[in-house]
């Protein structure tokens, strides 16, 4: 089975059509952490145009800019369709690919219809390479159909306090009636962060993926902050990545010490800027940590 790299660039995606109603979930590319220039608190200036730090133990907010704006997610719509996926249950369970799970694009595992694979592979696959199909296997393995899985998205994500969020799709790819805010993906995060599997997952840095064939590939997690220097940032536990031409850059994390977690998202940052402004987040969340946590 070839294994498809998730490198190089994304598809050109077509602006979506304006909707009365609702904010429209595209805005201008922000400008680089150089042009901003402009001091936040104390925290150095950002490149994302939505951003939020919470306290994961209590859920408070310790930062935000722009946090319930309206934006494309991209692929870290896969935290919720794990989340979903997790709750079921039954993670030895084999799905068999079908054949329209191997036609979505363009990051993919390379699938071939019939292959077998347990939940739990497929979602070391989803969360680490961030693979497309595979996000599409999980969801109709789980609801039927991708429609179908799409409103248990909403219907989730509404019932963590996420209401400002509409999911049509399991993996992020844009689409109008697809979009989220940082705050409310920061909530859908911290509940996914409840879960002991999916924290394990997304903590892991590579998982030996076992092809059809059985041959072993190497999957490598996206998110730099767990190991790549300089990006590395230490006590990093999590969560992910997302990309496309209409999202831009965006990204999930987390990070632990002296027994407290943080969760930043940033939004709409340019292609080191999440970076940037993830590690900013993350220090400054943890040292704003109330000393005497607040439980609303």
């Amino acid at each position: 089975m070839a294994l498809a790299l998730c490198g190089g660039a994304p598809p050109v995606e077509s602006k979506p059509a304006a909707k009365t109603g609702k904010p429209h979930a595209v805005s201008a590319r922000p400008e680089s952490v150089a042009q901003q220039g402009i001091p936040l608190n104390g925290l150095p200036s950002l490149a994302a145009e939505g951003a939020i730090v919470l306290d994961a133990l209590t859920g408070e907010t310790l930062y935000e800019k722009n946090p319930h704006e309206q934006l494309y997610p991209a692929s870290t719509t896969k935290i919720l369709t794990a989340l979903l996926v997790i709750e079921e249950g039954d993670l030895d369970r084999v799905v068999v690919i079908e054949p329209r799970d191997t036609q979505v694009e363009p990051c993919a595992i390379g699938f071939k219809p019939g292959d077998r694979f347990t939940r739990r592979e497929l979602l070391y696959a989803m969360m680490l390479k961030s693979a497309n199909d595979v996000a599409q296997a999980l969801a109709r393995d789980n609801a039927g159909s991708v429609e179908a899985f799409a409103e248990k998205m909403t219907r989730r994500a509404a019932s963590l306090g996420a209401l400002g969020s509409h999911f049509a799709n399991p993996h992020g790819l844009p689409n109008p009636d697809h979009y989220t805010t940082p705050y409310d993906l920061a909530l859908i995060a911290r509940a996914a962060m409840q879960q002991p599997t999916f924290r394990q997952i997304v903590g892991t840095v590579s998982y030996a993926w076992t092809t059809q064939q059985g041959a072993t590939v190497l999957l490598k997690n996206h998110n730099k902050l767990l190991w790549c220097p300089p990006w590395k940032f230490e006590g990093c536990t999590g969560l992910k990545t997302g990309y496309t031409n209409k999202a831009q850059g965006v990204l999930v994390s987390s990070a632990l010490r002296n027994q407290r977690e943080v969760i930043s998202v940033v939004m709409r940052a340019d292609k080191e800027g999440k970076w940037v402004d993830s590690k900013a987040l993350l220090s400054y969340g943890l040292s704003h940590l109330p000393e005497n946590p607040r439980f609303d």
